[in-house]
């Protein structure tokens, strides 16, 4: 049965907004997953909530086996009509994955899903099931502690000609509905979960993974010309927007 999910209603905006070259995905996202997924020809990777399959036919490209998975039949479709024939998508939950046998998998990725996921505990622990000894999940966030659904913003210090990134609620976890198209169309809303860092740690320990790596990415964006330029771009390169976290099963 076709099931109805927030952003299998908003597919068609998704996969456009992968078309424009400068978009995040592809400017600093996939450069930097490419570098530490390090795939290689013999690796069967699994690229979880993959969307239209914009990191599957990269991860293809590469050589290695690609499994593509994502809840929504919208996105599959899109997925299957342009990414290449050697990949194989399927339709599925997250967190239950019963096309993938136990111990398959050589590594995974996870780009900027894991946060709209509700089960997000239990798709960690179905990751650590498909991943062979010493398979890692690459885990892409928005930043936890910078990026959060109604609670973060950026402001101007007009005293101290100062840009600054405002937090008002960190620890407290929340499920927040998102406007895809402010405005325009009201209705199409996704949903995204904040939890602070800790949560994605604990949860990973707690499905058996060891912690292996932790990194920070900044916006490749510059401002316009004007008197905040400077400023602007300072402080871009201060506050990262995205977080990878690796997990490893040893």
């Amino acid at each position: 049965m076709k099931q109805n999910t927030s952003w299998g209603n908003v597919a068609d905006w998704y996969a456009a907004l992968l078309k424009d070259p400068d978009n995040y995905q592809s400017q600093v996202i996939l450069p930097n997953l490419v570098r530490v997924m390090d795939v290689k020809p013999t690796h069967t990777v699994l690229d979880l909530a993959c969307g239209t399959g914009f990191f599957s036919e990269v991860f293809c490209s590469q050589g290695g086996k690609v499994i593509g998975v994502d809840i929504s039949p919208e996105l599959i479709e899109i997925a299957k009509a342009h990414a290449s024939k050697d990949i194989s998508f399927s339709v599925s939950q997250a967190h239950k994955l019963p096309m993938i046998e136990s111990g398959t998998v050589d590594s995974i990725a996870i780009v900027l899903a894991l946060q709209n996921i509700k089960e997000a505990k239990e798709t960690l622990t179905e990751c650590f099931r498909v991943l062979k000894p010493g398979g890692k999940v690459c885990i892409v966030l928005n930043h936890p502690a910078y990026r959060i659904p109604t609670a973060s913003s950026w402001e101007w210090d007009e005293k101290n000609n100062k840009q600054f990134r405002r937090i008002d609620q960190y620890l407290s976890e929340k499920s927040v509905e998102i406007a895809m198209h402010p405005g325009a169309k009201p209705h199409e809303k996704t949903v995204s979960f904040h939890r602070p860092l800790q949560f994605y740690v604990k949860a990973a320990r707690a499905s058996g993974f060891v912690i292996t790596r932790l990194e920070e990415w900044i916006s490749h964006k510059a401002s316009q010309k004007g008197p905040r330029q400077q400023e602007e771009d300072r402080i871009r390169k201060e506050i990262p927007l995205f977080m990878l976290l690796e997990c490893t099963k040893l």
